[in-house]
Parts: structure tokens; C-alpha cells; sequence
């Protein structure tokens, strides 16, 4: 078995109109809420072995701020192709897993996000920013995920925690 946990970037900023999506950077309630997840995540022992992040701006810093305030030990890989990626590109990327690591955060954006959750459990569900879904998967091997080999165990949005 292994534990998949799904975060969608904390809240972001569109003060500054110059910027790419890929640049803007987390608002002052970002800021806020992404150790707020990662105290959550602490305080209920959701211990990821390795963070996987898109590098764009506001999910590199949810990662960055989640890990600090939960002080994980895992590592944050910036991997590309979880920018814009859709449930497949998802898939492909925790696919590729080494077996030795049992429980992987994958830290992304909608639509993407929702549409892996309902793709490895079959339900939909909102994800709004800095939301968490805790999915036990029915694998032995990072590389067998597949449709609906998940079950959803929790789920964790911001507002109804805080």
C-alpha cells in the first residue's frame, strides 16, 4: 500500500498583471494558510516521505512553507510537467516513484488536481487552494497507479479547518 497526499497551492496573487501565471507569487492569505496545511498535516502525522511540486511560483512557496511549518525531512523535487498537467501527466509523474518510498505529497493546480483525485478514487471533489485530500492507494508499486486503485480517506479544506 501506499499514501498519496494531493495539495492544491495556496492562494495567489493577481495584484501584479505583468506577471505570468507561472510567476505570481502567494497573497497575504496564502501566506497564511500554507503553514496553517502544514501544521494540519503535523498535528495529524500525514508525514510525506518525498514532496513532488510544480516550480511555478505559488506551488514551489505552498511546498516550501508547508514543509518548514511541518518539518518534514522530505525532499522537494520541482518537476515541470505538474505545471498544467492534466490527471494522465499526473499520473506519469508519480508513476515514476522509486517503490522504496511509501507516502509522496504531490503539490499542484487545478483543473489537474481534482481530476487526478477523481481518476485514481472515481469522486469529485472541490478542491479549492490549499486544500489536502489524504488518498490510501491499493498498489505496492508507484508505477501500477492506476484508475480508481485509490480510496479517498480525508479530506482537508482550509476554511472549514482554520
Amino acid at each position: 500500500m501506499k499514501k498519496l497526499f494531493v495539495l492544491r497551492h495556496a492562494k495567489s496573487s493577481w495584484d501584479d498583471s505583468s506577471l505570468a501565471d507561472f510567476d505570481r507569487p502567494l497573497n497575504p492569505r496564502g501566506m497564511r494558510t500554507a503553514p496553517f496545511m502544514g501544521e494540519l498535516m503535523a498535528r495529524e502525522r500525514l508525514t510525506p516521505a518525498i514532496i513532488l511540486s510544480s516550480p511555478a511560483q505559488r506551488a514551489r512557496a505552498t511546498a516550501e512553507l508547508v514543509k518548514g511549518s511541518a518539518n518534514f525531512a522530505a525532499e522537494i523535487r520541482f518537476d515541470a510537467r505538474i505545471y498544467e498537467a492534466n490527471p494522465q501527466g499526473l499520473r506519469q509523474v508519480v508513476a515514476e516513484l522509486d517503490d522504496a518510498i511509501n507516502s509522496a505529497m504531490l503539490v499542484g493546480h487545478n483543473p489537474g488536481i481534482e481530476g487526478f483525485i477523481r481518476y485514481l478514487t472515481g469522486q469529485l471533489e472541490s478542491m479549492p487552494t490549499a486544500a489536502l485530500a489524504v488518498i490510501k492507494l491499493n498498489i505496492d508499486n508507484w508505477n501500477a497507479i492506476d484508475d480508481g486503485c485509490g480510496e479517498l480517506q480525508n479530506l482537508f479544506r482550509p476554511k472549514a479547518e482554520m
